[in-house]
């Protein structure tokens, strides 16, 4: 058996004829026989004979983990083996299989499951699975050909030289086509040939695959998605930044109106500039820049993951939460990095950070500045105007759906910073454009002037459309329910007006109507804290510190006032501490009846709880203390409420949208501060809207009207807009009508709006008709032609201007009945007085 044992020779350089090497292991010290019953049943059984031609392998060095492995050269076929091939001899078969071992003396079944990296010289050009391979190793055997590809060489991508997108599949969206391109067709036919070099021979890149055009196709993930006036916008915004509309202009606005889809369309611009260009294989641009506030920065991010996906694209988030050192290396990485080594091709972020951090990005060049909520850049002497103009960058696409918000000096502060030098220096606007149509808008204008402001704006217009588009939310009542919005005209109570009456004839205001500057005067209040209070005062009396804030009012506050409470509430136990104190230590318990606009707000609370419909209602205010109201009055009727204030964070803002979303949850009222969440929040949980103050600027209450009505809506929309009658709500109003008739004629172009208000009559803010003196100023002034005596005997015609309230269905407090909200029927009784309404569709 030790003889045996040791004339056996080294396994490592045998080779079998018959049978593979990694059989099961069988002794080669014994073999059972086939008799059981023989005493011969065991002997010794001889080795395999050694293969006749040994094959020749080459010593390579064994393999070591984190070392470079070699390249292996392919085995040598014996010349018998391809004179038998020759000759057609199949005995030698398996004697071919097995002389094609791979290096290291292993057969290639051993590691079938795993796919190597050389080729296979003798594989068919049909490609084997490895499944395949592992049942039949013999058929996947090859040599290994020193012609195979190279570990550590990066593989040669040839460059495509076509577009990117079909542009003849169907329903592409075909953004460039070059044979539509007159000035690349000129310059083909006038090109003088050049003589070719052996360079350019050589060079399969070189020569006409560098001039020739290709079309720029919109990505099909997102262009199955985008809505017909959608694909417009995305063509148009294009045209603009390509420098197509307009001869060395690169920049545009856009200017939809809420709901339309703005988003979509940028970053479906954004996706084709930074993925395709009409040169064939080339990107537009390289990064881009998108600025908005901060409560937009992680919903920015989340617009671009959840149109793109999480693989195609990974944006860089900047909203300045981390801290400082972080924040300059995340912008140090995105300034510098170019190319394949630009992981993060977006930034976004906020106009704060973006001030604080533009010595970094000044040194950056980008491709695209999209900058988001745009009305934002309307002062020209602005921090934020001069740091988004110092950056390297020419286009420039600005997004607001509210262009024109006072006055047109702020229209072509926008114009200027997408496209400077468009409109001419300030001064030659002013010159120009504004002066003459403010002048023509006038309600006193003469026919000259008039005349004079028509030609202006239409010559205005031929400028402007060029690089900015607007769409009104008509084209929603395609895709959206329909909604109706009132403006609620809402008479104060007898103590507001008596409080309202004594501070307009206090010394505070006459000094101020004596100022020939309309400042302040020595010892009494300014005109804007003057404003402020009448402002408080129309919501509720609880908002002011009284008496002190207006004088003798002690003489007019009745004791009931600081006694009565609302049902299951303890005089001043459960009040928050913002709510202010009333002087002289007293404190109040809140009660809606001493507000007009509050009373008919809780009927109305009261009223919807019982709804068999649930549905839920927004509740926004100017003021936070009017929102402490609110959240009180919700307590006491127990309804339950969510609150969004500037107090809340960022994530947690979002955390409380999608609660109060929820179908299934249990807050009917949502309290929204319009300065906080004014803008960009979709509160499509609700159907239902209630703006209780309005503001200055009209874009503010447009933002805010905005935020039920809205993509992924399902129920009929009411919104209400609350107007204190006679008061300086109802001026505030007018103010907004003459700023939107304005926004009318010079972004949407409107021929027939009417000239509603004088100058002179935007000046008589602390004159007021009260006590009934009239049902609705607002009205009286549109010289209606619908109505008579303020009653309304002809329905406005369909579709209404929602631009122009005078276009809309008018209702007297006599006429109430005839709206079609039930719930503003069931509950007007004295505390309406006048409604305009708007029907959608």
């Amino acid at each position: 058996m030790l003889k045996t044992q040791e004339s056996q020779p080294d396994s490592t350089s045998l080779v079998y004829k018959n049978g593979s090497i990694n059989k099961p292991f069988r002794s080669p010290m014994i073999s059972r026989g086939t008799n059981g019953n023989s005493s011969q049943n065991f002997k010794a059984r001889a080795c395999k004979s050694i293969q006749k031609y040994p094959i020749q392998v080459k010593k390579i060095p064994p393999v070591c983990l984190g070392v470079k492995r070699p390249r292996i050269e392919g085995l040598e076929i014996l010349e018998d083996e391809e004179k038998n091939e020759a000759n057609g001899d199949s005995s030698q078969s398996d004697l071919s299989v097995i002389k094609s071992i791979p290096a290291f003396g292993v057969q290639k079944k051993l590691f079938s499951a795993f796919r190597s990296p050389m080729k296979i010289s003798n594989q068919s050009q049909d490609s084997i699975s490895s499944h395949q391979s592992i049942e039949q190793p013999q058929a996947s055997m090859g040599i290994y050909k020193g012609s195979g590809a190279k570990l550590g060489i990066r593989r040669f991508n040839q460059q495509n030289l076509g577009p990117r997108h079909d542009p003849d599949a169907e329903d592409a969206i075909v953004l460039y086509k070059p044979e539509e391109d007159q000035e690349y067709l000129d310059s083909i036919k006038n090109e003088i040939p050049q003589k070719k070099t052996l360079a350019s021979i050589l060079d399969k890149n070189s020569g006409n695959s560098q001039k020739k055009r290709v079309a720029v196709v919109v990505d099909p993930l997102l262009g199955r998605k985008l809505r017909p006036h959608q694909i417009e916008g995305v063509k148009f915004l294009y045209d603009c930044v390509t420098g197509r509309k307009v001869e060395g202009a690169q920049g545009c606005i856009m200017a939809d109106e809420m709901g339309l889809g703005k988003t979509l369309q940028c970053i479906a611009l954004l996706w084709t500039l930074i993925k395709q260009s009409y040169e064939p294989g080339k990107p537009t641009i390289d990064k881009c820049i998108i600025v908005c506030p901060s409560s937009l920065v992680k919903n920015w991010e989340s617009e671009l993951v959840k149109w793109l996906g999480s693989i195609r694209i990974s944006p860089l988030a900047c909203d300045n939460k981390g801290s400082k050192e972080k924040v300059e290396k995340d912008l140090k990485n995105f300034v510098v990095s170019k190319g394949r080594m630009n992981m993060k091709p977006v930034l976004i972020i906020s106009y704060e950070t973006l001030r604080m951090y533009t010595p970094i990005l000044k040194k950056g060049n980008y491709g695209l500045l999209l900058c988001d909520e745009g009305h934002r850049l309307k002062n020209g002497n602005s921090q934020t105007f001069i740091a988004l103009t110092s950056l390297p960058v020419k286009r420039r696409v600005i997004l607001t759906g509210t262009p024109v918000q006072n006055d047109l000096t702020e229209y072509f502060s926008l114009l200027n910073f997408a496209n400077p030098g468009l409109l001419g220096e300030t001064s030659e606007f002013r010159k120009n454009f504004e002066i003459p149509i403010l002048r023509g808008r006038d309600s006193e204008a003469t026919d000259k002037e008039k005349s004079i402001s028509d030609q202006k704006l239409a010559e205005l217009a031929l400028i402007a459309n060029k690089v900015i588009i607007r769409r009104t939310n008509d084209l929603l009542s395609k895709y959206l329910p329909i909604k109706y919005e009132h403006v609620v005209f809402c008479p104060l109570s007898d103590l507001q007006t008596d409080l309202y009456e004594s501070y307009i004839k206090g010394k505070s205001v006459r000094k101020i109507l004596n100022d020939e500057k309309g400042g302040s005067a020595s010892g009494g209040d300014t005109s804007l804290q003057a404003i402020t209070i009448l402002k408080k005062l129309c919501n509720h009396p609880s908002l002011l510190k009284l008496p002190n804030d207006i004088e003798k009012s002690e003489n007019i506050i009745p004791q009931e006032y600081y006694e009565a409470t609302l049902k299951g509430e303890t005089s001043g136990n459960k009040r928050r501490s913002t709510i202010p104190d009333y002087g002289g230590g007293r404190n109040s318990a809140f009660h809606p009846k001493w507000s007009g606009k509050m009373s008919l707000l809780d009927r109305m609370l009261l009223k919807l709880s019982k709804m068999p419909e649930k549905d839920k209602v927004v509740l926004i205010s100017n003021y936070t203390q009017t929102l402490d109201l609110f959240e009180e009055l919700c307590r006491a009727r127990g309804f339950g409420y969510l609150r969004l204030d500037g107090s809340l964070s960022i994530p947690k803002r979002m955390q409380l949208v999608d609660t109060f979303n929820n179908p299934n949850g249990g807050h009917m009222v949502f309290l929204l501060s319009s300065k906080a969440g004014g803008c960009g929040l979709n509160l499509i949980g609700a159907n239902r809207l209630v703006l209780f103050d309005p503001d200055w600027n009209p874009a503010s209450d447009q933002q805010a009207l905005a935020r039920v009505w809205r993509d992924g809506q399902k129920k009929t929309c009411f919104i209400y807009r609350f107007v204190s009658t006679g008061s300086i709500e109802e001026k505030i109003f007018q103010r907004q009508s003459h700023k939107l008739s304005i926004s009318s004629c010079v972004v949407d172009e409107r021929e027939s709006v009417e000239r509603h208000f004088s100058r002179e009559h935007m000046k008589e803010l602390f004159k007021s008709r009260l006590r009934g003196l009239t049902e609705c100023e607002t009205h009286e002034s549109f010289k209606c032609k619908r109505c008579i005596n303020g009653r309304q005997f002809m329905r406005a015609p369909e579709p209404m201007d929602y631009g122009d309230s005078g276009s809309w269905d008018h209702f007297s407090k006599a006429d109430i009945s005839k709206a079609h909200d039930m719930l503003l029927k069931s509950c007007a009784g004295e505390d309406v007085s006048f409604v305009f309404q708007y029907k959608s569709h």
